[in-house]
């Protein structure tokens, strides 16, 4: 099969293509960076957003199309019967974040927060979660059938690991230069769903020409949940058995004024203050029973390989480093940061508020 990643450098993607690859498929990953083709990998130089450049690609007839993209909800409805057009089966990424929150194991079937949420500014806003759920409804509103829609859930691997409401290149760079891990306790309690992303790119690879994918919706998780306070413990002990150190931990109460520094609050209410439980029956009635590593096993390999081989992503912001630092009560810390950024960590630690009010103040002049 001739098989089209669109944007398939990430946690999914990088699995994915050596699964494809290894059974004899012939992949080619879009991507803005240079990579080397290697045998039946190959790369094709571009912004797949561009709309010149994604034309261009889908001249060609592929036998699937697996879309790793985020889209604005109007630029996915520009793009989707192009994308149809081009391919026996397109499979679409969105995310089980489009379901509301839930007592019961999250089926396929549960009600979604577009469906289902009260909060008018939340649903008048395109948030991640309203905006895959509204490009699920083009889908499923369409004529064409020949998609397949994939809800993965906090797919994790070396370079991608979370806890609760931030990623390793703010928790794991704080504990690997020695200062605390922070965990809101509001988070810490709710039951969370992680699953190692070579075992999503396997599921993914069953659905792949999979006549009973199409015109479906499936999430793909693993079986087993747990709660951030434990999620949070396999780290600790992953980081005590790499670096001999213990973790400083810092559990605020609640996430509020977190979320409302990091600016993510609606991903935490909509999101991290529920219980991700999920039931893929549906999955496994479609591609068979399959062998999903455990989360404490999982998330201690990849966290133990990256403190072997660390590569950040991001450099420290210097206003949540502040924020972390003074909250925490670490003292201030200047070591890590130099020229302008000194400056920023110097005042959003000492005069917040004035921080605050210049970038306001920023904001409006460029209105």
């Amino acid at each position: 099969m001739r098989i089209l990643l669109l944007g398939g450098t990430g946690a999914m993607g990088t699995s994915l293509k050596d699964i494809l690859a290894e059974r004899g498929d012939e992949v080619y990953i879009t991507s803005r960076s240079r990579h080397i083709d290697i045998g039946s990998i190959h790369y094709l130089l571009g912004d797949a957003h561009d709309d010149e450049f994604i034309e261009n690609v889908l001249r060609q007839k592929w036998d699937t199309i697996v879309d790793f993209m985020i889209y604005r909800s109007g630029e996915f409805t520009e793009k989707v019967v192009r994308f149809l057009d081009s391919t026996d089966q397109y499979v679409f990424t969105s995310s089980s974040r489009v379901y509301a929150d839930s007592k019961e194991p999250l089926t396929e079937d549960s009600p979604r927060l577009l469906d289902v949420c009260k909060d008018e500014d939340y649903l008048k806003s395109d948030e991640y979660a309203l905006a895959k759920a509204r490009e699920e409804n083009v889908l499923f509103q369409g004529k064409q059938k020949n998609w397949t829609i994939i809800r993965p859930y906090i797919t994790y691997n070396v370079e991608r690991l979370q806890l609760g409401t931030v990623e390793k290149d703010l928790w794991l760079y704080r504990a690997l230069h020695g200062k605390s891990i922070v965990l809101p306790k509001d988070v810490a309690v709710h039951q969370t769903t992680m699953t190692y992303g070579g075992d999503v790119a396997t599921a993914i690879a069953g659905l792949i020409g999979n006549e009973k994918a199409l015109g479906e919706a499936f999430h793909i998780t693993g079986k087993e949940h747990t709660a951030w306070s434990d999620v949070l413990n396999i780290y600790s002990n992953a980081l005590k058995a790499g670096t001999g150190n213990e973790s400083k931990i810092y559990m605020p109460n609640n996430s509020v004024n977190l979320a409302g520094v990091m600016g993510n609050t609606t991903q935490v209410v909509y999101d991290r203050l529920y219980d991700r439980v999920f039931d893929n029956t549906k999955l496994i009635a479609a591609i068979g029973e399959m062998p999903f590593i455990t989360m404490e096993d999982g998330l201690s390999r990849c966290l133990t390989e990256f403190i072997k081989h660390p590569r950040w992503i991001d450099y420290p912001d210097p206003k949540m480093e502040a924020y972390l630092d003074k909250k925490s009560c670490a003292g201030p810390d200047l070591k890590e940061f130099h020229g302008r950024r000194k400056i920023k960590y110097f005042g959003w630690y000492y005069i917040p508020g004035i921080m605050k009010l210049a970038k306001r103040t920023k904001t409006l002049l460029h209105i």
